[in-house]
């Protein structure tokens, strides 16, 4: 939009809003007279959209201030009656000048209130946003036993609060910007001064900076924009909705990128360990999270080989398995008329359809069609001698395996690839199995997070950072912040709480 100043005149003014707003319903100018004691009467308007501004705070803090309040004040000094009004007369807490239309237009449609004084070719811009918001609830897709129930909102001052409470450091800083050439979304950039790597703070900006969209809805835009490799199916940004686990990544030195209206913030970089953990891990005692780390990686393999090693033993390699269970499994097998390429894709896409069938329907409509048509289709797939009822177990297995993965994102990009596993296997056996999973690895390797390797700390080896990955150590033994991130500031926590656990022990 090109720059356009003011005119003297209120009413051309007003005429200028509505003319660029295209005469939009839900513009409200309200016309009114400022009296002063000694002074002439001035003529205002205020403009501002319906259902963005708070009308209390309008009428509490700017129009009685201006109608009743300023009768009592004497002649107004020499200055501009603009800027004595916003030093003398009005309460509220945010207040600038606009001294251009498209600046006063951008405050307009933000929430805020512009105001308009005759013979004056500027505004003041009043921050009253007053719109209803979503209040603060649980996660709905990161569910948690232990540790804060609360979660991000669709309102960006809101999640920066919820971060703020937890993080009471002044070198913590929110870095805000407006993306989008139509939708000027609020995004803001969070880090501590300190202990996230300069570098680092400046690659993010700048990809930010170059973002040219017309509108931002949610911030799987921004990761999709931003990211290192945009054609692996494996996330290098990791989302999340919970401020705990936002404020965890910024202290290790990492970044979030917490965007208006979408209650999921970015966190950057981002590793396959990093989407492998939950916050609950550092709520509970360590030999329990190790426990359950341990299940969940080997669940992860579990989700990813299970169907296609399944094909490989069954069409190419039955000898390996022992001799009861091959036949077993042949037993099973007989009047089956599809290959077991076939019986487990069909398998697999049902699996898929009734859990997106699950997500997109309301609440209790979606749970009983994911158990009762997940038995239903099994069961009548397996009477009609389409599947074994071996595969149903192998598919069941897989999806109950995929869903202890705690990152929606990584999971689905596990499950994106299980196919291309299952058509190795299908093609060569064991051996398009193992030449998969080693083009699979080699893809890991190579991908990177603003120049973090995604397989960190494994590849390359960290041993430092390898007492928080598949095991966790006793938080007596987590004194410095992982190295992946090159913070500024090593130590996480002084090493005399190991010296006084000592004392305590004696």
């Amino acid at each position: 939009m090109q720059k356009k100043a003011f005119h003297k005149k209120l009413v051309a003014n007003i005429e200028l809003i509505k003319q660029e707003l295209h005469q939009t319903g839900d513009l409200i100018v309200r016309v009114f007279t400022i009296s002063f004691q000694k002074y002439p009467e001035i003529k205002g308007a205020l403009c501002y959209l319906d259902g963005m501004a708070s009308s209390a705070t309008i009428n509490s803090e700017i129009l009685r201030p201006l109608l009743l309040d300023a009768r009592r004040f004497d002649e107004p000094p020499d200055a501009d009656i603009l800027t004595y009004l916003s030093h003398s007369v009005l309460p509220a807490g945010e207040l600038a000048e606009a001294d251009d239309l498209e600046s006063a237009l951008l405050a307009i449609m933000s929430g805020e209130v512009v105001l308009l004084l005759d013979e004056i070719d500027r505004a003041l811009t009043v921050d009253t946003k007053g719109w209803d918001r979503r209040g603060i609830e649980p996660s709905q897709t990161e569910a948690v036993i232990r540790g804060p129930r609360d979660a991000f909102t669709e309102s960006i001052s809101q999640n920066l609060m919820l971060v703020r409470r937890r993080i009471r450091d002044p070198n913590l800083v929110f870095h805000r910007m407006k993306i989008g050439q139509r939708g000027r979304n609020d995004i803001a950039v969070a880090y501590i001064e300190g202990i996230a790597k300069p570098e680092l703070i400046a690659e993010v900006k700048n990809r930010l900076e170059k973002v040219d969209m017309d509108i931002i809805l949610d911030s799987g835009y921004i990761e999709q924009i931003i990211e290192d490799d945009w054609w692996s199916p494996f996330n290098t940004l990791q989302d999340t909705e919970r401020p705990d686990e936002v404020a965890a990544g910024l202290t290790e030195g990492r970044l979030a990128i917490i965007v208006d209206n979408t209650p999921f913030a970015l966190l950057a970089p981002a590793t396959f360990n990093t989407q492998m953990m939950s916050p609950e891990d550092y709520y509970v005692r360590w030999p329990a999270v190790n426990f359950i780390r341990i299940i969940r990686f080997v669940a992860s393999f579990v989700a990813l080989l299970t169907p296609a090693l399944y094909i490989a033993v069954v069409a190419y390699h039955p000898e390996m398995l022992p001799t009861q269970l091959a036949l077993s499994i042949a037993a099973a097998r007989e009047g089956i008329p599809f290959p077991s390429f076939v019986e487990a894709v069909i398998m697999e896409l049902a699996l898929e359809l009734l859990r997106e069938a699950g997500l997109r329907l309301p609440g209790p409509i979606g749970q009983t069609i994911g158990i009762v048509g997940g038995l239903i289709v099994g069961d009548a797939a397996v009477r009609a001698n389409l599947v074994s009822p071996v595969m149903v177990v192998v598919v069941a297995l897989t999806a109950i395996a995929g869903f202890i993965i705690p990152t929606y994102s990584l999971g689905f990009g596990l499950r994106v690839t299980r196919f291309y596993l299952m058509f190795m296997a299908a093609t060569l056996g064991l051996y398009g199995l193992t030449i998969s999973l080693l083009v699979l690895l080699g893809h890991l390797a190579t991908l990177t997070s603003f120049g973090v390797s995604f397989l960190s700390p494994w590849a390359p080896l960290n041993v430092h950072d390898l007492r928080d990955s598949i095991f966790r150590a006793p938080w007596h033994k987590l004194n410095n912040r992982p190295s992946f991130t090159e913070p500024l500031d090593q130590a996480r926590q002084s090493r005399r709480s190991k010296k006084q656990r000592k004392a305590r022990k004696r």
